[in-house]
């Protein structure tokens, strides 16, 4: 079991593109390969997957616990980890939860993948400040991206000489552009060109990358420790699962499937009803994409209804405006919900939340203090009851008590993942 992480100095370097014609790349050349993606990220982990075919769960140094990440990173073939904003970029007050954080953990070396499409000489200084700046993070190597001829490789190539490795040089090539809405890319399965894309990057990776070489580069990962999973709120779990509601961590199912649960997967915009079950799931994703279906998904509702009379039923994010009255589209349109919590969301005038999350909740079914982030867009116009979580954030500074509670129903605006300590 070897790996690598592939990061970058800053957001936009081509990280992803690059990440995903590595993978496309060697799984079509037979090599075991998986992957993995630092950070809170719904998105990329499902472009991962349909380069490798293989899960990609997600490794989170703010969130998780050394051995928590260890044992998730432990498996069999080639982990590439894609890093999350620059190398070195995390949480305030002191960058946790940074790509490097996961160096450290993992003992992986680190290959820098560089824009170098505005600068030739200086790309020296840059990529050796980056392979001077902390013993413990291992620049092991160095992708050009964004090249504009050869000529300018030339340039580049002799200003690294005595750096670490050039392993590769990517020209510009403008048909590799990610689609995005909101914080991230548009979902891989609502790309009808995935294929190609996939393909496309692959073809680049392997004429402008030495990749031998960088498998070379690749060291032993550490061993797995045994560490605590999350125990299931329930036997049977019910899960929202389509276009709308797919913001849902790999290893958190994964645990509750490990301690027997049975995982039941359905989808509100077809109009499916929620499967008997003794707790309902809805994730995250973007309801506000599709206030028309959902609204009009009277099975769905009237079962998710039913259910909540009976059994836990919990919301996150998108999942969480679902369960209530009332949701207004970017284009002002309000769109009944479930009505469930007495809440009122609109995307109509957005507002930017973002940030890591210490979550506490004294009872029910996800009682407890979590480490989680919030990651939307969405403005609450109203939201009247009982709170559900007390929260502080990156820095341990008290916030506003988040979400609420009203009977069996409970939701927030926080993605939830993992326990804390």
């Amino acid at each position: 079991m070897q790996g690598l992480i592939l990061a970058a100095p800053a957001s936009g370097a081509g990280k992803t593109t690059v990440t995903l014609g590595l993978l496309r790349h060697l799984r079509r050349d037979g090599v075991a390969v998986r992957s993995a993606k630092s950070g809170p990220d719904y998105i990329d982990p499902r472009f991962h997957e349909a380069a490798t075919g293989a899960p990609c769960p997600n490794l989170d140094a703010w969130a998780m616990t050394p051995d928590r990440i260890t044992a998730i990173a432990a498996a069999d073939g080639t982990l590439i980890v894609e890093g999350a904003m620059g190398l070195f970029d995390g949480a305030p007050p002191d960058n946790r939860g940074a790509t490097a954080d996961l160096a450290r953990i993992l003992g992986l070396p680190v290959i820098l993948i560089v824009d170098a499409a505005r600068m030739s000489g200086s790309v020296a200084p840059l990529v050796a400040g980056f392979a001077a700046h902390d013993r413990a993070v291992r620049v092991a190597g160095v992708i050009l991206n964004n090249v504009g001829s050869p000529r300018h490789e030339a340039m580049l190539r002799r200003a690294l000489v005595a750096g670490p490795p050039v392993l590769g040089a990517l020209p510009r090539t403008p048909g590799l552009h990610h689609p995005s809405r909101h914080l991230g890319l548009v979902q891989a399965g609502e790309r009808a060109d995935l294929a190609d894309f996939l393909d496309t990057a692959a073809d680049l990776v392997a004429r402008h990358v030495d990749v031998d070489r960088l498998l070379s580069l690749a060291e032993d990962l550490p061993p797995a420790r045994t560490t605590p999973r999350l125990a299931p709120p329930a036997q049977r779990i019910a899960i929202a699962r389509d276009a709308a509601f797919s913001f849902a961590y790999p290893h958190m199912l994964a645990d509750f499937h490990d301690a027997g649960a049975e995982i039941l997967p359905f989808s509100p915009l077809a109009d499916e009803p929620v499967p008997e079950a003794d707790f309902v799931f809805l994730p995250g994703g973007y309801p506000e994409l599709h206030g028309a279906t959902l609204s009009n998904a009277t099975l769905f509702l009237d079962s998710l209804r039913r259910a909540a009379d009976r059994v836990p039923v919990y919301g996150e994010c998108g999942g969480y405006m679902t369960l209530g009255e009332g949701l207004t589209d970017a284009e002002g349109t309000r769109w009944p919900m479930a009505g469930l919590l007495p809440l009122e969301t609109s995307f109509a005038a957005r507002k930017l939340h973002l940030g890591y999350r210490s979550l506490r909740v004294e009872a029910g079914p996800m009682a407890g203090t979590w480490h989680g982030h919030e990651f939307h867009y969405a403005v609450t116009l109203r939201a009247e009851g009982q709170p559900l979580f007390t929260v502080t954030d990156a820095e341990g500074t008290a916030l506003a008590p988040m979400g609420l509670r009203a009977g069996h129903v409970c939701g927030s605006f926080a993605h939830l993942i993992d326990r804390a300590g």
